[in-house]
């Protein structure tokens, strides 16, 4: 039985998350295909719009008020590539993280599955304001990931 349209490594490692999101974009005409070029890219800093950076910035300062680690360099490395997805992993005290940024050749389209499984009160103090955000900055970093990866 074929895999549903909007399967995912993501949704594979963390099969009961208490967050989801799932942005496409179309594939850019002579594009990469290759999924950890568009993982690198979607998530590299130049992909994030400047208030993002900023908030980033100060949640480094704020979350270890609330017993949250501070985030590492290479938070976003690709962890795992496998069927066309490369996937970004990351547990932590508060929550687990899973991304998986999937090129799909036959539709054209970049797919960014984003799912995150919330550790106690933690977990829910951080991600209420992050959940609300999320998916303004996603699409955000998708749409300029594809503007980088787009052949001049």
């Amino acid at each position: 039985m074929p895999r549903p349209a909007f399967w995912s490594l993501a949704l594979e490692d963390i099969p009961r998350p208490d967050f989801v999101d799932v942005v496409a974009a179309p594939l850019p005409l002579g594009a990469t295909d290759d999924p950890r070029v568009w993982a690198a890219a979607v998530f590299a800093g130049g992909s994030t719009p400047v208030w993002i950076r900023i908030a980033m910035a100060v949640r480094q300062l704020v979350v270890p008020l609330i017993g949250v680690p501070r985030a590492g360099r290479d938070i976003f490395a690709v962890s795992c590539m496998q069927d066309g997805e490369a996937l970004i992993s990351v547990d932590d005290r508060h929550l687990d993280f899973r991304a998986g940024v999937a090129v799909d050749t036959e539709t054209r389209l970049v797919r960014l599955t984003t799912v995150v499984r919330l550790k106690g009160w933690r977990g829910r103090v951080y991600f209420a304001p992050v959940s609300v955000v999320h998916p303004v900055v996603v699409r955000s970093m998708l749409r300029r990931a594809c503007t980088r990866l787009t052949p001049r």
